[in-house]
């Protein structure tokens, strides 16, 4: 295992700033390119990391290993690398629920690596920006270490593995699903005629929801990623004995606007039609 090396496991939008963000640190930051496509590799390259190769020969040559993939992933990316025999440091940075970074946290660890619980807030880390990686676990201020000095500010958490998930899952709970939500009564005024009226008394009474409406439509080129973190979210609220319903609608939601991937942003009025019609589908 070489000293320093940082495996990223993927370099997707996310994943490669964060690996940046731990070069600029002055960490050797590999990533595994079979069966990727071109445009990760691209941004890999962008972002300065080395190709292993191989997941395999990854985790030969790691010493810490950063999971940065969409929630489903999670499982299945640390059984993959446990299954290589990888014994040292495990950084699970996805937003999954407590449950399932406990479930990650058993995986790891019964091949013998250190686990660390993880939960990304804000965007892409990048110079100027204001994102903050959560860390709960034993080892958490060797990963926070990694990070000094980087854009990705880092804050350790008073508490086990799944308490940075926690965090993350609450976080979220607000920022994406009030943006499912208002996306949602959008939908409703558009299919009732009522939508003008509505932007107007918006703009009247409640100025900060048309800027929050319009974020929200650009924000649907991510649905696609954000059905299965509302549904971790859910998962989070019914654990915690709370209602899942709100979570769980907002997963139906994204689910229905994830065609926007890698598409041009729609207009508000498109997104609000395409939802109004699912609706008189279903």
């Amino acid at each position: 295992m070489a000293s320093g090396a940082i495996g990223l496991v993927h370099p997707g939008e996310m994943g490669s700033a964060v690996g940046a963000a731990a070069r600029a640190s002055g960490s050797r930051v590999v990533w595994a390119s079979a069966g990727r496509s071109a445009k990760t590799r691209e941004r890999a390259d962008r972002a300065g990391l080395q190709d292993a190769g191989s997941l395999a020969a990854l985790v030969a040559t790691s010493e810490v290993i950063l999971s940065v993939v969409p929630p489903l992933a999670a499982i299945d990316v640390a059984r993959a690398v446990s299954t290589l025999g990888f014994a040292g440091l495990y950084v699970d940075a996805n937003a999954i629920s407590p449950a399932t970074a406990r479930a990650v946290a058993e995986i790891v660890e019964a091949g013998r690596a250190s686990f660390v619980d993880g939960g990304i807030v804000g965007d892409p880390p990048r110079p100027g920006s204001r994102s903050r990686l959560y860390l709960s676990g034993a080892q958490a201020a060797r990963v926070a270490a990694i990070f000094a000095g980087s854009p990705l500010e880092t804050v350790v958490l008073d508490g086990p593995p799944g308490a940075a998930s926690a965090l993350k899952m609450a976080y979220a709970a607000w920022t994406k699903g009030t943006s499912a939500l208002v996306l949602a009564i959008r939908a409703l005024a558009a299919r009732e005629g009522v939508d003008g009226a509505l932007l107007r008394e918006w703009e009247a009474s409640q100025p900060d929801l048309p800027a929050r409406l319009e974020r929200a439509v650009l924000s649907t080129r991510k649905a696609w990623r954000w059905v299965a973190e509302m549904e971790e979210i859910a998962a989070t609220f019914a654990d915690a004995g709370l209602p899942d319903g709100f979570h769980l609608a907002a997963a139906d939601i994204f689910k229905r606007v994830a065609g926007y991937k890698d598409a041009a942003p729609p207009s508000i009025d498109e997104v609000a039609a395409h939802l109004a019609g699912a609706t008189k589908r279903a």
